[in-house]
């Protein structure tokens, strides 16, 4: 059998009534059809959306394929153990060119109860944000369900939501049940658990263009939601060049940031693991034994568990989200 690489993918576009074009003028992935493109699934194995490999020999392969071939090498042992037949991590680019419907995912347990696979807790990194631009995560303060249904049944339900500015570099963490919405004007990666399960809110009263409203789920949402309120839903984290920065570490993930402009050494044998490294700015290359794999802004790579030891070396800078299992 051939030693595994650093695997690339082609990504899978995704139309959205929300949808605009800053996945093609600011990322680069200039060859969407879509005109509302709203998602670029750059690391998928949902059934019927999973991303195929588009460098080396494996080229044309989907992802759970090459899972299902070479297991523990691919995943690692832990992983494998626990997802044996589909990639648990879903990696996506979201443009909001409109307000995305208020939502909430089931987390696992609600998941296992209701035999839909995984639950969905996923964070967002912000690429590019216009002037004003906003979001909706968790509630801004205490509410029990039937103030909750009351705003809803009123469409007032903005009112008992946390609105927050955004800007580029933010970093928000959305676990399962936090209520959320992406607002206007905002080019965000993303990163969950591979899950599509969404229950819709609240979708702003919209219709298309035959006047029909999209379906809501506010009976499978009920259960779903979790009423907490946090003393802050903005995730901070300290600016620091050519070394390794933690953004989230939860059960589904763990994500680092790192921003560099000298080569950095990753040793990866301590990480029973797989590693996605995702551009977010600039260019750089990923040096192995074996070979080198260019990742420039707008591109992922999948780097086996197998692989123990590389160098990220910038051109002349990059900043890359490092993503792999806890």
């Amino acid at each position: 059998m051939n030693l595994l690489y650093p695997l690339k993918f082609t990504p899978l576009f995704k139309d959205k009534v929300w949808g605009g074009e800053k996945i093609r003028t600011e990322l680069g992935l200039d060859f969407s059809p879509l005109p509302n493109c709203g998602e670029a699934w750059v690391l998928s194995g949902v059934p019927g959306s999973q991303t195929m490999v588009s460098n080396g020999f494996l080229e044309g392969n989907e992802l759970n394929e090459i899972m299902e071939i070479y297991m523990d090498d691919l995943v690692g042992e832990k992983a494998f153990e626990r997802f044996p037949g589909q990639f648990p991590i879903l990696v996506k680019f979201i443009d909001s060119n409109d307000w995305l419907s208020i939502q909430v995912h089931p987390d696992d347990a609600l998941a296992a109860k209701r035999k839909i696979g995984n639950g969905k807790t996923e964070m967002w990194y912000i690429l590019d944000a216009d002037k004003h631009a906003e979001l909706i995560s968790g509630f801004s303060r205490e509410v029990n369900q039937k103030v909750y249904l009351d705003h809803l049944e009123q469409k007032q339900l903005k009112e008992i939501l946390n609105v927050e500015a955004v800007q580029r570099g933010d970093v928000f963490f959305m676990p399962a049940g936090r209520v959320h919405a992406l607002g206007p004007g905002v080019l965000l990666a993303e990163i969950q658990q591979t899950s599509d399960t969404t229950y819709r809110i609240y979708d702003w009263d919209r219709v298309d263009s035959e006047g029909n409203a999209r379906e809501l789920h506010t009976e499978l949402a009920l259960e779903a939601i979790d009423f907490t309120v946090q003393e802050t839903y903005r995730t901070t984290y300290p600016r620091a060049k050519n070394q390794t920065v933690s953004l989230v570490e939860c059960p589904a993930f763990t994500t680092n940031l790192l921003e560099f402009d000298h080569s950095i050494e990753k040793e990866l044998n301590y990480i029973d693991s797989f590693i996605i490294y995702l551009c977010t700015e600039g260019e750089c290359s990923i040096q192995y034994l074996q070979g080198r794999e260019g990742l420039k802004k707008g591109e992922v790579v999948l780097i086996p568990a197998m692989m123990e030891h590389l160098f990220l070396v910038p051109k002349p800078q990059a900043r890359v989200l490092e993503i792999f299992l806890p």
